[in-house]
């Protein structure tokens, strides 16, 4: 079947203009005698709104009336689409999450997707209909309606196009693509054209926020091809996100993520023995807070400082369990740190060429940049660094690999 699936995203269907925009190049699509399948997420900030609502009536929710509630914003714009289609004489037909065969777990609110009954969408798409499909949502096991978390869209696509076996699932955005870093900070930064799926991962993971990881991830077990286009620019080929090619190791360094969602913890004086880092991170995690970056250093008497990242928005819930619990983690003081930020450069190419780490903290160091922490993987060098150096170090590093004249990718 010579199908495709689409994903517009808030911003793409913020008004009847634009949803008619998309109608527009749908028709070009069918004309052409593809079978489309389009998800969509809520017109523009119409989800913010019903969180909204819901937080006028009740402090605390019901969460199975909250997905109820929320799940309504992606029922609005997909039958928007499905009339405008029909009235141009299309024939097009909108779907619900639950009418789409989306089956998740129990989950209220952030919900996994078990399984796709897709026959009733392929008797459809062979009738010749548009299938247009709400994102963000499914029904579990009780006949509820549930939602997939912030982003969900994305991962109804990848599903989907995944249980179609279609030919690619197409996300569109308010951007061309990927690029090597953000342009709002490096001027010189580039489109990329391709980037395998363990990239694309590392850099959702790091603070590129053009695709949400739980798609990626999806994407990547299932062999979906993906693409980053632009919703109201017809004439770009986006980026193509796919599985790793023995030619695409040339490319060095793909790009450079940064995440400016850091804060450091150092506790200082913890006794230097086999069993601290549990007495520390144990209670950290019983608290559901995310620790990233670690590093131990050894001190002298038997003492070490013990230094770790959590999000900014933890720091100050941290910092109460890591008080509370004094006594077990046995430290003399915590110091704690919020303008930090963490710049990771990200490439395939890592795993067959050596001294990036090296030429990187050259870098660095010739323009002034002190690194705090390190962290490395097989395609990965994260540094953390203090916020007020974020722009001279992206600025300095996308030179330094020559990012701005990188050949793409086949």
């Amino acid at each position: 079947m010579n199908l495709v699936v689409k994903k517009y995203g808030g911003t793409s269907v913020a008004s009847i203009a634009k949803i008619s925009k998309i109608a527009e190049n749908l028709i070009d699509e069918y004309n052409s005698k593809k079978k489309l399948v389009v998800v969509l997420s809520a017109m523009g900030n119409s989800t913010d709104k019903l969180v909204n609502l819901s937080s006028r009536v009740s402090k605390n929710p019901n969460t199975r009336d909250f997905d109820m509630l929320l799940s309504s914003g992606e029922q609005v714009s997909v039958s928007l689409l499905s009339m405008i289609l029909n009235e141009r004489g299309i024939a097009a037909k909108s779907y619900t999450g639950w009418q789409a065969g989306i089956k998740t777990n129990i989950d209220y609110s952030n919900a996994r997707i078990l399984s796709i009954d897709t026959k009733r969408i392929k008797a459809d798409l062979k009738k010749g209909f548009v299938v247009v499909v709400a994102g963000f949502q499914g029904i579990n096991n009780r006949g509820d309606i549930t939602t997939l978390g912030r982003g969900g869209s994305d991962t109804t696509a990848v599903a989907l196009a995944a249980a179609l076996k279609a030919q690619e699932c197409q996300i569109y955005t308010d951007v061309d693509g990927v690029y090597t870093t953000d342009p709002r900070v490096c001027a010189k930064a580039k489109r990329i054209d391709v980037l395998t799926y363990e990239e694309m991962l590392e850099m959702a993971g790091l603070g590129s926020r053009v695709l949400q990881l739980r798609s990626v991830e999806f994407a990547s077990k299932y062999n979906v091809p993906l693409r980053v286009l632009h919703a109201h620019n017809s004439n770009n080929i986006g980026t193509l996100i796919k599985k790793e090619e023995k030619n695409m190791e040339g490319a060095l360094i793909s790009g450079i993520a940064f995440t400016k969602d850091e804060s450091e913890i150092i506790i200082k004086g913890v006794k230097d023995q086999p069993g601290v880092a549990s007495k520390i991170l144990g209670p950290i995690g019983d608290a559901n807070i995310e620790v990233d970056m670690i590093v131990q250093n050894v001190g002298s008497d038997g003492l070490a400082d013990f230094t770790f990242t959590v999000s900014r928005n933890s720091l100050n819930k941290a910092v109460k369990v890591i008080e509370k619990h004094k006594k077990i983690m046995g430290y003399q003081n915590i110091e704690s740190k919020r303008n930090i930020v963490k710049v990771s450069l990200v490439g395939v190419g890592m795993r067959s060429h050596a001294g990036i780490a090296s030429k990187m903290f050259k870098c660095l160091a010739k323009n002034k940049v002190n690194i705090r922490m390190i962290s490395t993987s097989e395609i990965k060098i994260s540094v953390v660094i203090d916020q007020k150096n974020l722009e001279i170090a992206v600025k300095a590093l996308h030179n330094e690999f020559k990012l701005d004249k990188k050949k793409n990718r086949a």
